[in-house]
């Protein structure tokens, strides 16, 4: 069975990279990498913006966590946005 993992990233180069990670791992099969959107926060008690590309990654289910995990540990944001 195949589980969905999305999860935004800084750019393009970034998602790139840790999907091949993942891929190399074979901690998922595919990722499939969007184009930029706008993104409108609340980080640290400031307002902020910008862009992030959105990322579908594709694992099997019984990897889900590790894919998850692993993703946690290679992603650049302090406390990145992940659903799996």
């Amino acid at each position: 069975m195949t589980a969905l993992i999305y999860c935004p990233f800084p750019d393009q180069e970034i998602a790139e990279e840790i999907g091949a990670t993942l891929l190399d791992e074979e901690l998922i099969g595919c990722i499939n990498i969007g184009g930029p959107i706008r993104s409108f926060f609340a980080w640290d008690g400031e307002r902020g913006e910008g862009t992030e590309v959105p990322s579908l990654l594709k694992a099997n289910a019984r990897l889900l966590d590790r894919a998850i995990a692993r993703l946690e540990r290679l992603h650049p944001y302090d406390a990145p946005a992940i659903l799996g």
